[in-house]
C-alpha cells in the first residue's frame, strides 16, 4: 500500500501505515535493484542501510533488507545513524554501491521516508519517479542476497579527527533534540578534543523535549537557556536525522541559515578567491553581495539538498547552502549535508578566530526580515497560491519589482525582496520577506499576503 505523492522531489517520505507501509518498503527495495540494473548496468548491488529513531524505522529497515536481498542484493546494516553517516557509508565502506537512510528528517514522529543513494549521490526528480515507475510495472529481478551489519562510526570519528587534530576546547552546547544526532556527537566532538554540553542527546522517535526542526525558534528554546546558564559562546541544534544545522549566538539570538553561510564563506573566501558560493532562492540579497564583496562569485538556486548538492557537484563549488540549515562543504569534506560536521567547522571558526558571532559577521548590512515563514494548507493548495502568486505579478516591463522564478517566485523591489514557494515535502507554502526598513518590510509582506491569503 502507498500513495504516489510521497513520491517527492528529492525524497519519498510520508505518513507511515497511512500513505505507505512494510510492503511499500520491501516493493522500493526491489525497484532499486532494478534501477541499478538498468541507469548504471549494476547487479547483485552491495547497498548501506541505515535509518533514524523513529518507532517506525527498525520494521521498515527489515522490509527493505528482504527486497534488497530478493532481488540478488546484498545488504551491509549500519544500525541508528545520522544521514550524513549513511552518506559517508558511501565514499568510506568498500564495496558499497548506494544507500538507504530511513528517516522522516523534520517531519513529525508520524512520518517516515527514504533517502536514497546510487553511488556517491542522492537521486532526485525524474530519478526518483523511475522508482516508482518501476514499481507500477512490478517487473522485479529475483536473486539470493547477504546481509551484515558492521560499527561505521569509529571510522567517521577518525576520519574528522585526522582533518581537524585538536581544536581549542571553547564552551558551546549541542541539542540533538532526540534526533539521530545523539548516536554520533559526543564521539565525533570528543575525538577532537571538544567537551560540549550535550542536551536531549538519547535518540527517541518520539520527541518527547521539542520538534527536530532547528530552523524554528520556538524548538531552540532550551538550547538559548543552556548558552545563557553556561556563557557558551553559541548554541547549535540538529535535525531528527542530523544534516541540517540551526544556530543561536552567545545572546541566544538566532542565526539564520544564510548568515551561517556568510559566515564560513567568509573563512572560505579568505583562502579560496574567487570561489563559487552556491545558495537557495531562500537565502538574502545581503548573503549573495557579502560574497562577491569578499571576492566570490554568489550563484542562487533551487531549494532542495540534492538540488544545491548537485549545482556544487556541476560548478565545482567548495562550499554552499540553504536558508534551511542544509550546509555543504566539498573544500575538505565530500559535499553533502552533514550537520555535525559543520558545527565542528562553525567551532573551528569560532576557536581560532577568538570572536563572537556577531564580530564574525561585521560588516554585514542590517536586516529587516522574518524567517523562512511555512503556512500549512494542502499539497493542491501550496501549488495554486505560487500560481496565483505568478500571475498577480506578472514579468512585465515597467514593474515595480523584477521576478525571478528559479524556485517558485522571487520578487525584488528597490528596498527588498519577498519568496513564495511550494514546500517539496509536505502541504506547505513557504515565504520569506526582507527590506532595509520596517516600513518596507511591512509594505513587501502586505502585497504578497494580500494574494496568499486569499487562497488558503
Amino acid at each position: 500500500m502507498f500513495q504516489p505523492v510521497i513520491f517527492r522531489e528529492y525524497d519519498i517520505r510520508g505518513v507511515y501505515n497511512q500513505q505507505f507501509d512494510d510492503d511499500f518498503a520491501r516493493l522500493l527495495a526491489r525497484a532499486y535493484v532494478v534501477y541499478m540494473k538498468n541507469e548504471k548496468n549494476i547487479s547483485n548491488p552491495t547497498v548501506a542501510i541505515g535509518c533514524d529513531a523513529r518507532e517506525s524505522s527498525p520494521a521498515i529497515v527489515k522490509s527493505l533488507a528482504k527486497g534488497l536481498m530478493e532481488s540478488g542484493a546484498n545488504v551491509i546494516h549500519l544500525g541508528l545513524v545520522t544521514t550524513p553517516v549513511c552518506y559517508f557509508s558511501t565514499f568510506e565502506v568498500a564495496g558499497v554501491q548506494g544507500a538507504f537512510q530511513v528517516t522522516g528528517s523534520h517531519n513529525p514522529p508520524e512520518y517516515n521516508g527514504f533517502k536514497i543513494s546510487v553511488g556517491k549521490g542522492t537521486i532526485f526528480g525524474v530519478e526518483i519517479q523511475k522508482l516508482l515507475h518501476i514499481i507500477q510495472k512490478g517487473q522485479y529481478i529475483d536473486g539470493q542476497g547477504t546481509e551484515k551489519t558492521i560499527d561505521i562510526k569509529p571510522t567517521y570519528y577518525d576520519r574528522y579527527k585526522k582533518e581537524f587534530g585538536t581544536i581549542k576546547n571553547i564552551k558551546f552546547v549541542l541539542d540533538c533534540g532526540n534526533g539521530a544526532g545523539g548516536s554520533v556527537v559526543r564521539g565525533l566532538f570528543n575525538a577532537v578534543g571538544l567537551t560540549p554540553t550535550i542536551l536531549f542527546e538519547e535518540p527517541d522517535g518520539r520527541f518527547p523535549n521539542h520538534h527536530p526542526d532547528p530552523t524554528v525558534e520556538e524548538n531552540l528554546e532550551d538550547l538559548k537557556k543552556q548558552v545563557a546558564k553556561e556563557g557558551a559562546v553559541c548554541g547549535i541544534g540538529f535535525d531528527g536525522d542530523a544534516d541540517r544545522i540551526g544556530v543561536v549566538d552567545h545572546t541566544g539570538r538566532m542565526v539564520y541559515g544564510d548568515e551561517l553561510m556568510v559566515i564560513i564563506s567568509r573563512a572560505i573566501l579568505a583562502e579560496q578567491k574567487g570561489a563559487k558560493i552556491i545558495g537557495d532562492v531562500k537565502c538574502s540579497d545581503r548573503m549573495y553581495q557579502d560574497v562577491a564583496k569578499h571576492g566570490g562569485v554568489p550563484i542562487m538556486w533551487k531549494t532542495g539538498h540534492s538540488l544545491v548538492k548537485e549545482k556544487i557537484k556541476v560548478e565545482k563549488a567548495p562550499f554552499g547552502g540553504e536558508m534551511s540549515g542544509h550546509v555543504f562543504f566539498a573544500d575538505r569534506n565530500y559535499g553533502y549535508d552533514d550537520a555535525p560536521y559543520a558545527a565542528l567547522r562553525l567551532v573551528e571558526i569560532l576557536a581560532k578566530t577568538g570572536k563572537t558571532i556577531p564580530e564574525l559577521l561585521e560588516g554585514l548590512p542590517p536586516a529587516f526580515n522574518t524567517p523562512e515563514i511555512r503556512i500549512d494548507t494542502t499539497e493542491e493548495k501550496k501549488v495554486l497560491i505560487v500560481q496565483k502568486m505568478i500571475e498577480a505579478f506578472p514579468d512585465k516591463p515597467g514593474a515595480d519589482y523584477k521576478v525571478d522564478f528559479t524556485d517558485g517566485i522571487r520578487l525584488s523591489f528597490k528596498d527588498g525582496w519577498a519568496l513564495c514557494r511550494s514546500s517539496n515535502t509536505q502541504p506547505v507554502v513557504v515565504v520569506r520577506y526582507e527590506s532595509n526598513t520596517q516600513a518596507g518590510l511591512d509594505a513587501i509582506r502586505n502585497r504578497v499576503e494580500a494574494v496568499v491569503n486569499k487562497y488558503l
